[in-house]
Parts: structure tokens; C-alpha cells; sequence
């Protein structure tokens, strides 16, 4: 089970800890009362996907599929409905996967195993907004670089 818990420190700032002791500033934008001193919930959530996606295609990469992975830089770019609560509807992700001898196919099934089976964040995610995904790899050795969409 995670928990959380979050601390009203002044105009819409809140101190957010976790359950395993780990804190982060949240805040609104100055147009309706805050101070842009932090990440807004909904970006967190944004973040949140990235993370999870993140530590699962690393995990198998370097782990299962013995990939040389140097490098991995995961996007997400989010779009709002216009009505409250304003969720998000449509959601895009950009996977910069580095390495060197990097096979094509073990990259695509480890994002497709992330986005599909293992990361909790897109599943919930999925419920409200469509995920549109698409990888950049690049051979830090051949210079070659690969890009396509997960579809």
C-alpha cells in the first residue's frame, strides 16, 4: 500500500511527503493564487508516468534483455479536457533510448512490455486519456538512429 501525505506551508504551497519518507514541493501558477515555487499536482502525475515507465524499460533493458543501454530520457506531454476536473485526454510520450549494439526489436518489446503490463501509472491513465508513444534509439557507436511509434 503507498501513502502520502501533504502540508499546507503558505498561499497554495504544500510540502508532499511519502510513505518512505521522500518530500517535494507542490505549488499553482501565480494566476490563481500561487507562487510557481514547485511542480503542480497534475505535472507530478505526468512525472509520475515517466518514472514508472522509465525504471521498468532500464530494468529490463539492462536486466532480462541484456541490452548496453547509456542513456534513457522519457517525455510525456499532456493535454487537458477544457471542463473540471480537467483530466487528462490525450497524453504523448518520447523514448530517447542511448546504447551501443542496441537491438531494435528488444528496445521496442520492453517499452510495449512497460506501456502494456508493468507500469501501474499508464494503466490508471488509460482509463481517461489516450497514450500516443513513439521511440528515438540511438547507436552511440554505428550513429545510427531508429525512430518509430509504439501503435
Amino acid at each position: 500500500m503507498g501513502e502520502a501525505r501533504a502540508t499546507w506551508t503558505s498561499d497554495l504551497q504544500f510540502v508532499v511527503e511519502s510513505g518512505s519518507g521522500h518530500a517535494i514541493v507542490t505549488d499553482a501558477q501565480p494566476a490563481v493564487g500561487g507562487r510557481d515555487s514547485g511542480m503542480s499536482p497534475m505535472e507530478m502525475i505526468l512525472g509520475g508516468l515517466a518514472g514508472c515507465t522509465g525504471i521498468d524499460v532500464v530494468y529490463l533493458l539492462t536486466g532480462k534483455l541484456r541490452q548496453k543501454l547509456t542513456g534513457l530520457t522519457v517525455e510525456v506531454e499532456g493535454e487537458r479536457a477544457d471542463e473540471i476536473p480537467k483530466v487528462y485526454t490525450a497524453i504523448d510520450v518520447v523514448y530517447r533510448v542511448r546504447g551501443s549494439d542496441l537491438d531494435t526489436g528488444k528496445v521496442i518489446r520492453a517499452l510495449r512490455m512497460s506501456e502494456e503490463k508493468l507500469c501501474s501509472v499508464s494503466a490508471m491513465l488509460r482509463h481517461s486519456a489516450t497514450i500516443r508513444s513513439r521511440y528515438v534509439i540511438e547507436d552511440v557507436h554505428g550513429g545510427e538512429t531508429v525512430e518509430g511509434t509504439l501503435d
